[in-house]
This record gives C-alpha cells, structure tokens and sequence, in this order.
C-alpha cells in the first residue's frame, strides 16, 4: 500500500511582475501519482513571507481582479514599515495575513474535489523574488 503521507516541491517562476498562478493541474499530476485512487487532504504550502495560496476562479479575469482589490487594500506606495526592496515592498510581507500561504483540499477517490470554476493558485506580489516553492503534501 502507497504511503499515508506522501510530500513534493514544486520549483515555479514568477518572474519581475505581480502574478497569479494556476497550480491546479500540478496538484492533479501529484495526486495521479501518490493517491492511488484513495480519498484523504492536499494541503499546498508556499515558504515565503511575501506569497500565498487562494482558490479561485481563473482565466475569466477574477485574477486580475483579486491583484487590483490587493492594490487597493494594499498599495505599494512608502506608507509601510518594512522597508526594503522596490518600492512597496512592505505590502508584500502584509500579503499573508489576507492571502494566506497554505490551503488544505479534500480528495475523493484519488482527485481533488473542488468547484466548477474553482483553481488552485499561488499569488505573488514580490517583485523581488521571481523563484518561489509550493510544497504538495497528499495525508490518506
């Protein structure tokens, strides 16, 4: 029988510009892989202090809208104290708090269980730093 915790990293490049990305299909390679047909969490985790997870709609522009609602409640302008890097750069160690940097999904049957027009997404801020981690856990 296949191990009852199974873990991955997943190496992604976001490059110089505020992004999200999909991971939905990643998580659905890792889960063919180490699930084995059997219903248990992924829970997805990003290592950084400037980065997050969200489940989202994608490619019907929610993306782009979930960057600008993070522009207004979070500009990047010189109001926050931590200071270095770009300008703004403070907001990206602020992101966490409302874009939290892990989520935990169940899985039936060996798949992810999420809604229609539901994605699995890494949001990245930092322009600072274009190599980020996501760690894909798999607990049967």
């Amino acid at each position: 029988m296949p191990d009852a915790f199974t873990t991955r990293v997943l190496q992604i490049t976001t490059g110089s510009s505020e992004r999200v990305v999909d991971l939905t299909h990643e998580c659905a390679e890792f889960l063919r892989a180490v699930a084995a047909g059997r219903d248990g969490l992924l829970n997805i985790f990003v290592p950084h202090a400037t980065a997050g997870i969200a489940v989202l709609e994608t490619g019907a522009g929610s993306d782009d809208d979930l960057l600008a609602a993070l522009h207004t409640l979070l500009p990047a302008d010189d109001r926050w104290q931590h200071a270095h890097g770009s300008p703004g750069h403070g907001r990206d160690h602020v992101l966490p708090a409302l874009v939290p940097p892990h989520a935990t999904l169940p899985v039936v049957n060996g798949g992810l269980e999420l809604g229609t027009w539901q994605s699995v997404c890494l949001v990245d801020t930092n322009r600072d730093n274009p190599h980020r981690q996501v760690r894909l856990s798999f607990l049967a």
